[in-house]
């Protein structure tokens, strides 16, 4: 790698380091403002700064805060009516100088909405006219000439997910949450719940037998539902018979097993998992356990069904 190369991740990565360890003044007031918000958070900026808040104002919709972006520009020429009294505006810009963000900000004040400046410059326009600026500092770029934007627009959109971290711990924004807004691709499948996976085999039926069913009769169901298992009611016990255990107790017994009830061979203790967890859950439950099924509780503490190691094959867990 060239010397030039090592100065732009250098500095870089000394100005995000620098901000981890002294976070900027007004860091913790902008968390404030954005939890008070009644209605969305809209990023807004130019050029570099721009492209840092289209993502940032993605990865706040997608964890639980309603965000979208607004091109300073096109704001000035009509999109200024996407933006309301009750919603926070976050300003981007190093040097706080960009006249169509200064004007954008000035007049969407005149709105009524509150205001968040994101800058390098705390004297700048659009700090001296937000309700909170979060001032960064930063003294070069890292690049050969030191103009083209390169680790003000890391450290800012580091900031910016920082931000988006401690708004969403401080909701409490969870798994099952962010998995309902990322029902598609690997995170959707990741984030399915067990309930839902049990959803998409809608026509299974769960294998049932008593606690004095044959083994024989055991091994009927247990080949007619093609899970390798049983569960066994006896009274208020529900257990799993497997295969494994079947064929474990006939090298034990001999064809002599053969005369054995359910009762005799099930265990009590299967392990179980809520409907409502992660199927990731049940995956880490079958791997660390050495297994190929978890029985699954319904909310009312029924047996709501099984969840098979082939259930979850293709969701591209990790």
């Amino acid at each position: 790698m060239s010397e030039v190369a090592r100065k732009v991740l250098a500095v870089t990565s000394a100005h995000i380091a620098h901000a981890a360890e002294h976070l900027p003044e007004g860091f913790n007031a902008a968390v404030d403002l954005i939890l008070a918000t009644e209605g969305r958070l809209v990023f807004t900026g130019l050029g570099k700064s721009g492209i840092v808040c289209r993502k940032l104002a993605a990865t706040f919709a997608s964890t639980g805060t309603p965000a979208y972006f607004v091109h300073s520009a096109d704001a000035l020429h009509g999109d200024l009516g996407m933006i309301d009294a009750v919603d926070t505006v976050v300003g981007i810009s190093h040097s706080g100088g960009t006249t169509e963000l200064s004007v954008l900000l000035e007049r969407t004040k005149r709105r009524g909405a509150k205001l968040i400046a994101l800058t390098g410059n705390p004297e700048s326009a659009i700090a001296e006219c937000a309700d909170v600026v979060v001032a960064y500092s930063l003294n070069e770029e890292g690049g050969p000439l030191n103009l083209a934007p390169m680790a003000s627009t890391s450290l800012a959109l580091a900031l910016g997910d920082a931000l988006a971290a401690e708004v969403m711990a401080r909701k409490e924004f969870s798994a099952r949450q962010f998995a309902s807004v990322h029902p598609s691709g690997g995170l959707g499948k990741q984030l399915l719940t067990v309930g839902e996976v049990l959803d998409k085999v809608p026509h299974r039926k769960v294998p049932r037998v008593t606690g004095e069913t044959s083994l024989l009769d055991c091994l009927t169901e247990m080949s007619e539902k093609r899970l390798g298992l049983t569960t066994v009611f006896d009274g208020e016990r529900i257990g799993m018979l497997s295969d494994g255990d079947v064929r474990r107790w006939l090298e034990q017994h001999g064809s002599e097993g053969l005369n054995a009830k359910a009762n005799e061979l099930a265990t009590w203790t299967p392990k179980w998992i809520e409907s409502d967890h992660l199927a990731a859950e049940a995956l880490g439950i079958m791997e660390e356990q050495k297994i190929t099924a978890v029985l699954v509780r319904a909310e009312d503490g029924s047996l709501r069904g099984v969840i098979h190691l082939h259930d979850l094959w293709g969701l591209q867990m990790v």
